[in-house]
């Protein structure tokens, strides 16, 4: 993900271009140096990346950034990051976030990874940002947030970008549980998901089959999708109401239109981008 990003900030195309300048940063020099070269970038997302998921990359990136920039502007207390990984939101909108608590929570070993890249490249973490590690297996995500200050019952932003897939269904449910025991009215949830039919190999969208090899590959396979159809029906189930739902060719509308009307990029289709609201008293 943080190479589609920052081959992506290398673009001159303003459709492909996104803002992650410092994703090229966190690059090793081994790769950072060859990309810059155009036809490079294009040539290693074409052997290592499934039909349209650079493309999906790139929209999920402004989707969620678009997201982030508006609860920072209607000034949400707390954003919090599951699997924050390589994302760079902390630090890229720092001064339109200096009064909001950024909690971003990761696997210590690669949330050790990022920090270790800060310090090398001398990045400085704002004060507001809190780094929880945690092992989602072992240890109590409420408890974590908790000792690391987060306010429960405030109005709070929840990102879940790339990790829903990854999850079995049980630890779906006990997220969004916990998001529930966590989050005050008015708080916003943004996430991405896959089509169930994909888990059942079903063959329907656009890079599909290239997308459930690579990820084989990866020994982390896809273990949680949603019926299509049923978003609203699986939000409902945690006090949560849908306000905005994505799929493949209205990100294509939305991020690769050109002045002509023209859409220039076709979007990996097994995923879709979804906004809630909390309702619950």
């Amino acid at each position: 993900m943080c190479l589609c990003r920052a081959i992506s900030a290398l673009e001159k195309n303003a459709c492909y271009r996104s803002d992650d300048t410092l994703s090229l940063s966190l690059l090793p020099l081994f790769m950072r140096l060859p990309i810059q070269i155009p036809f490079v970038g294009r040539l290693l997302l074409k052997v290592f990346a499934a039909k349209g998921i650079y493309e999906y990359v790139i929209a999920r990136t402004k989707y969620i950034d678009a997201v982030f920039r508006q609860v920072l502007s209607d000034q949400f207390s707390q954003v919090l990051i599951f699997g924050s990984g390589f994302d760079t939101r902390a630090l890229r909108f720092q001064k339109e976030s200096s009064q909001t608590k950024i909690f971003e929570l990761d696997a210590p070993a690669t949330q050790e990874a990022k920090l270790a890249q800060y310090r090398k490249r001398h990045f400085v973490v704002p004060s507001n940002v809190v780094f929880v590690p945690i092992d989602f297996d072992t240890e109590s995500l409420p408890l974590k947030l908790d000792q690391a200050g987060f306010k429960r019952n405030e109005r709070s932003l929840f990102i879940l970008e790339g990790v829903l897939e990854y999850l079995e269904p049980q630890s779906v449910d006990r997220t969004f549980r916990t998001i529930r025991e966590l989050a005050g009215p008015g708080s916003e949830v943004v996430f991405n998901y896959i089509y169930a039919s994909v888990l059942r190999r079903e063959q329907r969208y656009y890079g599909e089959k290239g997308a459930v090899e690579a990820v084989k590959k990866t020994g982390e396979p896809w273990q949680f999708g949603i019926e299509k159809g049923e978003i609203a029906h699986f939000l409902s189930r945690y006090g949560l109401q849908l306000s905005e739902h994505r799929d493949a060719r209205d990100l294509e509308e939305m991020y690769f239109k050109d002045p002509a009307g023209r859409i220039v990029g076709r979007v990996h289709g097994t995923h879709c981008l979804a906004r809630a609201v909390m309702t619950k008293a």
